[in-house]
């Protein structure tokens, strides 16, 4: 099962990466000073990409939690 430990462990690195990603965006963002509306559609744009890259780094976590379990 060492391939699911490390299949789980690359996936949770992509979904980190994401969320990395997601944070420097909102913070360049903030910097710029952008009104109301474009700070919101900024937001909307990133938020579903926020989720998506959460939810990699769980399934990932998931992955090595039974890779280690089973292994």
């Amino acid at each position: 099962m060492d391939w699911l430990v490390w299949g789980g462990a690359l996936v949770s690195v992509v979904g980190v990466v994401g969320l990395i990603w997601c944070i420097t965006t909102v913070m360049r963002a903030k910097k710029s000073a952008l009104s109301e509306e474009a700070m919101r559609a900024v937001m909307h744009k990133v938020l579903p990409r926020n989720l998506a890259a959460l939810f990699l780094s769980v399934i990932g976590l998931m992955m090595v939690i039974l890779g280690i379990s089973f292994g």
